[in-house]
Parts: structure tokens; C-alpha cells; sequence
């Protein structure tokens, strides 16, 4: 394909909306999401590829709410939720989700660092210090534009897909336990901690604020259009998740056939990096170790655009891409960087591991926000969805809420069994803690919201959109939608 081709296919009308969809795609496979695939299907074989495939459904219904928000309104969800929930609020909202974005990072991080020391035999330190490099990268992609940055990403996401069908290919899975693996079968223990570690890195709260985001320039002041709009963004945001969880069903079959049968230990990336060259030859280990690298590169891109659409639309701090990603990746290094030098390199896993399961504590009090707005007639008027989809949508939050209260209870035990101020810190500060994030919960879903205002200080809900392109007052009065 030539330079001018490429250059007309990624100004294409299919791009338009492809572009997004994969941007947020990268989400669910950045390195956070190898590393609980991998100790998934390592410790439990195909056992949990039905907990990926519900995840990943999950997140296709919260992706589409999330752009839905985006089409019709032209507001993005930080920005929304700032404008609903009034000034205290949004306060603590916006704690939350800096915190989820430097739990991101913190992931992209570790996996880039990984794959540079398994690619090129680096000290730790040194590949953790090298990926403050990837600011030069962003920085030069988004001064080229956003279609420039999708294109970039959509490489890496083909490259990365090529480099696990060869790995499928290497190890032959049985299609048998593949089919079995697909089976609902009760979760306890280490098991739920690894479902919920899957929960987190498929269904990113980050991914939620920024797809809002960049569909937003796509609103249209044509009803026709809004709708086929819609349509077009759910079927592409379903092909684009769809590759992502075939990426991710990949990376934890060949885990699950390579070392759970032969019961083998693997502590994190690093030890499967080693055991697929045992077993299977360098190049198997050169792909792993590339696609690696690739992920968290791409990755990184993305969830530099998000963290600037939260600090803009939750903070209204306007500050530039490569100033937030410093600021962000500097705060991120400190963990990484205190784990080398007291718990060593091989901790870095289960810290990687431990930074999904925030993601999925975290995901609530963004999943909440978005479905009380996209289910508001005052916000979406006639073009919120559809009640089925609205009430399936509540069921997952409950859901995933219900799995994150057990996984923070059991947790919670067992640190204040343990002995000394660990056990006394876990027993009163560990509860309480719970008890209060489950407060704010519930608060979010049951607080009345709050709406702009017009001259004469009366409530004008019609104004919630900063867009001058949807009139949300005419679209409440046409016809249902679909």
C-alpha cells in the first residue's frame, strides 16, 4: 500500500469511526491484561476464558453508553459528571480517577519495562527509567493529529495480533478445553482475585471517560444521522473489542496450554518469557517480548489522552499532553522503582497484577456516573437507550460491584489476621475505608442531580450540552428511538 492510499484510508469515513473504537480497543490489551492472563490460565487453565468472555461483553455495552454520551450531548464524561454532580462531588470523583489513570500507567509501565529487559537483557532500573522516552513519542504523534496517533495505534494492534496467532499456532491448543473453559462455574479464593484482576484490565475506567471523548466531534445536528451514528459506533466498537478479546483469549489459552498442564510455575511475564523459550525456541520468546513492548507503547498513548480529557473535564486544568504525562508517569515510577529496590525484580508481577485489581475497584464510580446520565431524559431526551439495555447495564455495575465488595471483604480478613500493626491497621482502617467507598456508591446512584441553570436561574436541562449541534429539546420530542 502506498503513502497516498495509506493517507486516504486514514481520512476515510470508516476511520471517522474505526479510529475511536481501536484507540479504546488498546485499553484491553495493554500489559496489565497479559499478566492476569497469563497467571490465570497458568494457575487455573481454561477455567476463567468464561470470565473473559463475559468481560468483554461488559465492556462493549459500557463502551457503547459511553459514546452514546459522547454523540448525543458532545460532552465527555468527566465533563458531564462534573456539571451533574455539583463541585463537592466531582471532587472526589476527580481523586478517583486520577488514581485509576496512575494505576494505568503504573501497568504500562511495568509492561514496557519488562519487555525491554526480556528484549534486550537490560538492568531493571534502567528499562523502568527508560519509559519517561515514550513522552517524546506522544508528543510527536499528537502534533501530527489525532488520525496520525489511530493510525499508529491500529499498526501495533496488528502487529501484536500477528505475533499471538503465531504463538497459538506454536503451542496447539486443545479445542476441547477451550469449549470447557467456557463453561460459568462458581469463583472463591485466589480464583476471585484473578477474575477480578481480569474484570479490571478488561473493563478500564479511563477507557469509559476517553471514548466519550473522541466521539464527541461526531455529533450531528440531524436526528437520521445521530441514530445511524449510533448504530455505526456499536457495531464498530464491537469489532474493535472483539479483536482486542481475541488478543486476550489468545494470550491466556497458550498460557493455560503451556505451563498449566505441565504444572508450571509461573511467577509473571518474566518466567514466561523463560518458558517459552525452553519449550518452544527463541523466536517464540523474541515475539513475546516485542508484542509486549508494543502493547504498553500503545497503551501508553491512550491513556495519555484520557488522563488529559479527566484533568480538563473533572478539573478543568487545561494543562498540555506531555505536561500531564510527565506529571503522571513521575507519580506512577515511584511504586515501580521502591518494588525493585526492596522486594527485587521479580515483584514487579504481582504489582502489575495488584494494579488491575485498583482499575476494578476503581471502575464504580465511573460506571455509576455514565449510566445515571446516558439513562436521564433530561440529558440524552429521546435518544437514551433503549430500557432493556438500560436495566442490563445496571445489572452489570451490580455485578461487578458485588464481585469488587466480596474481593475487598476477603482481602480485608485476611490482612487483620495478620499479626502486629498490620493486622490492627487492616482491622480499623481497612473496614471503614470499605464501608465509606461503599457509601459514596450508593450516594452516586441515588443523589439528585444537578443541571445548569438559565438567566433567570430557573433549571434548564436542555443547556447540559456545551454542543451547539444536537438541539436536545427537539430530539425529546421526536420520534422513539431506536
Amino acid at each position: 500500500m502506498s503513502r497516498a492510499t495509506f493517507a486516504r484510508f486514514c481520512r476515510s469515513p470508516g476511520m471517522r469511526y474505526l479510529g475511536p473504537a481501536f484507540l479504546v480497543s488498546v485499553g484491553y490489551m495493554d500489559p496489565g491484561n497479559w499478566s492476569t492472563a497469563i497467571a490465570a490460565g497458568s494457575e487455573e487453565g481454561h477455567a476463567l476464558l468464561w470470565v473473559l468472555v463475559a468481560s468483554s461483553l461488559m465492556a462493549w455495552l459500557l463502551q457503547t453508553l459511553s459514546a452514546r454520551l459522547g454523540i448525543v450531548t458532545g460532552q465527555d464524561l468527566a465533563t458531564a459528571s462534573r456539571e451533574a454532580y455539583g463541585p463537592r462531588l466531582n471532587r472526589i470523583l476527580l481523586a478517583l480517577a486520577t488514581i485509576a489513570v496512575i494505576a494505568t500507567d503504573l501497568a504500562e509501565i511495568l509492561g514496557m519495562a519488562i519487555g525491554l529487559h526480556l528484549l534486550f537483557a537490560l538492568d531493571m532500573a534502567w528499562c523502568v527509567a527508560l519509559t519517561l522516552c515514550d513522552t517524546l513519542l506522544f508528543l510527536l504523534l499528537s502534533a501530527r493529529g489525532l488520525r496520525t496517533l489511530e493510525s499508529a495505534v491500529i499498526a501495533m494492534i496488528a502487529v501484536v495480533a500477528l505475533a499471538f496467532a503465531a504463538q497459538l499456532a506454536i503451542v496447539a491448543p486443545s479445542g476441547t478445553d477451550i469449549v470447557h473453559g467456557m463453561i460459568v462455574r462458581p469463583l472463591d479464593g485466589h480464583a476471585l482475585y484473578l477474575a477480578i484482576g481480569i474484570m479490571g484490565a478488561t473493563i478500564m475506567p479511563h477507557n469509559l471517560y476517553l471514548h466519550s471523548a473522541l466521539v464527541k466531534t461526531t455529533a450531528s445536528p440531524d436526528l437520521a444521522r445521530v441514530r445511524a451514528t449510533l448504530k455505526r459506533n456499536a457495531r464498530d466498537t464491537g469489532l474493535a473489542l472483539g479483536i482486542a478479546f481475541a488478543v486476550n483469549a489468545a494470550i491466556l489459552i497458550v498460557a493455560a496450554t503451556a505451563f498449566h498442564h505441565d504444572g508450571a510455575a509461573v511467577g509473571g511475564l518474566s518466567d514466561a518469557h523463560r518458558l517459552f523459550g525452553e519449550r518452544f525456541g527463541h523466536p517464540a520468546q523474541i515475539l513475546f517480548a516485542v508484542a509486549l513492548i508494543l502493547c504498553g507503547q500503545s497503551s501508553t498513548l491512550t491513556g495519555a489522552l484520557a488522563g488529559q480529557v479527566i484533568l480538563e473535564g473533572h478539573g478543568k486544568l487545561h494543562w498540555k499532553g506531555w505536561q500531564r504525562r510527565l506529571v503522571t508517569r513521575a507519580i506512577a515510577l515511584v511504586p515501580a522503582f521502591l518494588t525493585i529496590v526492596l522486594a527485587g525484580d521479580r515483584s514487579l508481577d504481582t504489582l502489575l497484577v495488584a494494579s488491575q485489581v485498583i482499575l476494578s475497584l476503581q471502575l464504580g464510580f465511573a460506571v455509576i456516573p455514565l449510566l445515571r446520565l446516558t439513562g436521564n431524559r433530561s440529558v440524552m431526551g429521546r435518544l437514551r437507550p433503549p430500557v432493556g439495555a438500560r436495566a442490563l447495564a445496571w445489572a452489570v455495575a451490580l455485578f461487578i460491584l458485588l464481585l469488587n465488595g466480596k474481593l475487598v471483604l476477603q482481602t480485608v480478613g485476611e490482612l487483620s489476621a495478620l499479626p502486629g500493626w498490620a493486622g490492627v491497621a487492616a482491622r480499623f482502617g481497612g473496614y471503614p475505608a470499605a464501608i465509606a467507598a461503599g457509601v459514596l456508591l450508593a450516594y452516586l446512584a441515588i443523589v439528585r442531580l444537578k443541571w445548569p441553570q438559565d438567566e433567570n436561574g430557573q433549571r434548564d436541562p436542555s443547556r447540559f450540552s456545551t454542543s451547539p449541534r444536537i438541539d436536545l429539546s427537539t430530539l425529546r420530542h421526536t420520534s422513539s428511538s431506536p
